[in-house]
Order: structure tokens, then sequence, then C-alpha cells
């Protein structure tokens, strides 16, 4: 299948699950199907393009096993999440606050974006299933290493805080178990990594270079539109105290030792990243807010 059939077919796939997602989300009255829709329709463009992409069959076997079992793992996981909670995630409560009138209608065009978006980010995998050279460069071998760390990290992540919230003493608090003592946002950071080893899987591809785009959306989404914004504005209104000490002490993204806070509003010096309070508009979601 030529790289221009891929991008047609990949696209009335990814369109079509956030469609869908977007009818579901009327019935349920919960817009977090949308993050179910991001990781299914981009696992989804990895396994069409590895399967049917005209390049190396061994690279191409990476890209669907890379990108398809990102993308599984990712939505199972917020399935679980959003199938599972009987209330809207509050970052969506919000933005029908802000949105006002015709919020269906606006949703619609919200699930769309994200299906574009998706199609746009599955660059690497388009060129990597593109590229009919058989020697598997020493770039993509790394990327694999990186993915399988990150991974790893991520769904550790993604875990322990799940563990956190179920258990009845958390309530009103912040999670500060494993991971989570040394970053705020440990899923953002290993999501952020896996977009890294995406990009490295198709470095060597003719137009490899190109690819690098993606983990710096990724990154700037995460950092300033959608990750840490929206979910730490979330923090701030539902446990506000406890969350401003959290930020005072921990790395909002890179993991580092925890800062020992020695009076109000100051803290030893270390390895932060202070991010706004204001939550501003939606991009891709966010694996799981803490």
């Amino acid at each position: 299948m030529s790289g221009l059939h891929l991008l047609v077919w990949g696209a009335l796939w990814v369109c079509g699950v956030q469609a869908a997602l977007w009818l579901w989300h009327l019935r349920t009255d919960n817009a977090g199907w949308v993050d179910v829709g991001w990781a299914l329709g981009l696992g989804g463009l990895a396994i069409l393009h590895g399967a049917s992409g005209p390049g190396d069959a061994h690279r191409r076997l990476l890209v669907a096993g890379m990108g398809g079992v990102w993308g599984l793992r990712l939505c199972l996981h917020l399935w679980r999440r959003v199938g599972g909670d009987a209330h809207e995630d509050g970052r969506y409560q919000q933005i029908r606050k802000d949105w006002g009138g015709q919020v269906r209608v606006k949703f619609f065009f919200f699930f769309q974006f994200q299906a574009l978006l998706a199609l746009l980010l599955s660059l690497p995998f388009l060129l990597a299933a593109l590229d009919p050279s058989p020697r598997i460069h020493w770039t993509a071998w790394l990327g694999l290493g990186l993915w399988l760390v990150s991974i790893v990290g991520e769904g550790i992540a993604d875990e322990q805080l799940r563990r956190f919230k179920v258990a009845p003493a958390s309530r009103g608090k912040t999670c500060r178990a494993g991971l989570w003592r040394y970053s705020r946002h440990p899923n953002y950071f290993f999501e952020w990594l896996i977009w890294v080893a995406f990009f490295l899987l198709a470095l060597a591809s003719p137009w490899g270079w190109t690819a690098l785009l993606c983990p710096a959306v990724m990154l700037y989404f995460l950092l300033r539109v959608t990750g840490i914004p929206y979910t730490e504005a979330q923090s701030l209104r539902s446990r506000p105290e406890d969350y401003r000490l959290y930020q005072q002490e921990t790395s909002a993204f890179i993991p580092w030792f925890p800062r020992r806070v020695i009076g109000p509003g100051r803290s030893h010096a270390g390895l932060t990243l202070t991010t706004p309070e204001d939550p501003h508009h939606k991009g891709p979601d966010d694996p799981d807010p803490s």
C-alpha cells in the first residue's frame, strides 16, 4: 500500500473512531472517551502502517509492535479509568463551563481535532513503514530499548496512581507513592520518552528527521497546553493546600529527588519545572492525572 493510501485509510480510521466515541459520549455524558480514542486511534495507525506499508518487513514489525503495544496498553488503561468512573473528569467539566452553549457540537469538533492530531503524530510510523532498506539502523534499536524502559515506567506510574486512588485513606490527599515521590507527572515523562523512541525508530529512514516534530509537539502539549496545566489546575481546585506543598517539594516533569520545604513558600534548591496554574485549551490528553 502506498504512502498516500496509508494516509487516507489512516484518516478514515482515526476520524471514525473518534466519531463513534463522540456518539457514545452523548449517551454517557462523559467526554473522557476522547482519551480512549486518542490511544486506540494511534495504536491502530501503527498496526495499519506496519501491516500494510511497502517497506522492509522487519522494520514494519517494529512499527506495529511498538506502536500497537503502546496504544493497546494505554487504551485499556484509559478505558478502565473512564468507564469505571461515574463522574466525568474535572477537566472536561471545566471545559463544559467555559464553552457554554452548543457544547455537544463543540465537543464533536474537539474529538475530530484529536483524530487529525493523531494522524499527524503517526508520522514516525509512516516513515519507518515506507523505508525499503533491509538494514535496521542502530538508532532504531536504541529506540526499541528506550521504548521498553518507558513503557514499563509508564505502566508502573499508572498502577501506583490507581492503587492510591482506590485506597479510602487517600481521599483529599496527593499521591506521593513510588515514582510520584520524584515527579508530579511521571506518567507524562515516560509518555514523552516513548515518543522520543518512536522518533529514533524513524530517524534513519528517508525524511526521518522530520519525525522530531512529534516528540516536540507532545512535549509542548504536555507542558503548556493539556497535561500539566489542566491537571494541576484541577488538583489545586480539589485539594489546594496539599497540592501546593506537593508542588514545592516535587519536580513537575523530570524525576528528581524531593526538595525539603524549609518555610512557607520556600524550599531548598533542586531541579523543578514551574508551570502555570491557569488551564489553557485542550490538546492530546494525558494518560492519567495525578
